[in-house]
């Protein structure tokens, strides 16, 4: 069965797709060891990437997504609930992610209100808790007073890079191969 989710519940009916995609992601975690996650996200011309740790993968994850996202949304949302149901038997079924946030506690005036939700079902329920994330992320930023959050964030980031202020540096796929076969045969 291939993972899939559910479609967001973006407020911005103009563009008619989300406003924030997760173009990839991945993380590392075990028994006795961080779980590391990390995120790039894109938006339209602009893209953020951010890695991080967490108790878990699923909050490193969403630790990397409020990291890459953090000058977007002027800090990191809320996480008020996070709930996972099969929705059928057996070991090839889906699990139904829902994520509920509120805005950043740094966002004023009526930025700093609501409650959004975002829902997701896969095969994979770490595939399916970060796009439900990301879901309720586009549902937060749907709103009218959000508009233009990911464009001006962006923008800030161009005046930089163009002013010689340094940038993160690319992903390396050469780098991020990690040999975990050998860490188990120690």
């Amino acid at each position: 069965m291939t993972p899939s989710s559910t479609a967001p519940s973006n407020k911005d009916a103009g563009a008619g797709l989300p406003t924030l995609h997760l173009t990839r992601w991945t993380v590392q975690s075990g028994s006795n060891v961080q779980s590391r996650g990390a995120v790039v996200i894109s938006s339209g011309d602009h893209q953020w990437e951010a890695t991080a740790e967490g108790n878990g993968p699923v909050d490193a994850l969403f630790r990397a997504v409020d990291r890459a996202l953090a000058g977007v949304l002027t800090g990191h949302p809320r996480l008020l609930a996070y709930d996972i149901h099969a929705v059928a038997e057996g070991p090839d079924s889906e699990g139904l992610v829902t994520v509920k946030i509120a805005p950043p506690s740094a966002a004023a005036g009526r930025r700093g209100t609501g409650r959004y939700a975002g829902q997701a079902r896969s095969t994979n329920i770490i595939a399916a808790s970060i796009e439900a994330y990301l879901h309720a992320l586009n549902d937060l930023l749907g709103e009218e007073h959000w508009a233009g959050a990911t464009e001006q964030a962006g923008n800030r980031k161009r005046a930089k890079a163009a002013a010689g202020t340094p940038t993160r540096a690319e992903l390396d796929p050469d780098e991020a191969h990690h040999d975990t076969v050998a860490w188990f045969e120690r």
